[in-house]
């Protein structure tokens, strides 16, 4: 019994390791090829400036951030997520199995209502359009 409980925290300090040890060895060897001329160190102003966003950083104040690039990028989340999620249902249950049957469909679609709602919604509020019509 203590053998596999000590086992599976030697699993977990392995993986930390892991996890620890190659990003940190990533930046040593990136670090050591400036040395051996393979990557050039050649700071400048423009170099060590901020980017962000797209918007170039020579101005005294920053740009505009269009906010509608909000709306797309959380739109796409949403159903980008509904498609995480059924991808993985129409796996495992299929259409309709024997053992799950019309609570499993039943689940989906009421999932499906949701996301369908707030696309609805989002629509209604011309959400998805670019230029409003006001």
């Amino acid at each position: 019994m203590f053998e596999d409980y000590f086992r599976q925290y030697a699993l977990l300090i392995i993986f930390a390791a892991a996890a620890v040890s190659v990003p940190v060895g990533m930046l040593m060897m990136s670090y050591m090829a400036q040395f051996i001329k393979i990557r050039p160190s050649r700071p400048s102003a423009v170099k060590e400036s901020a980017y962000e966003g797209g918007m170039p950083p020579f101005s005294d104040r920053p740009a505009r951030f269009n906010f509608r690039y909000y709306y797309y990028a959380l739109l796409f989340v949403v159903f980008d997520v509904e498609t995480v999620f059924l991808f993985p249902w129409a796996v495992k249950y299929g259409v309709m199995t024997r053992q799950f049957g019309f609570v499993a469909l039943g689940a989906v679609l009421v999932f499906l209502l949701v996301v369908t709602i707030g696309y609805a919604y989002a629509w209604r509020k011309q959400a998805l359009e670019w230029v409003y019509n006001e």
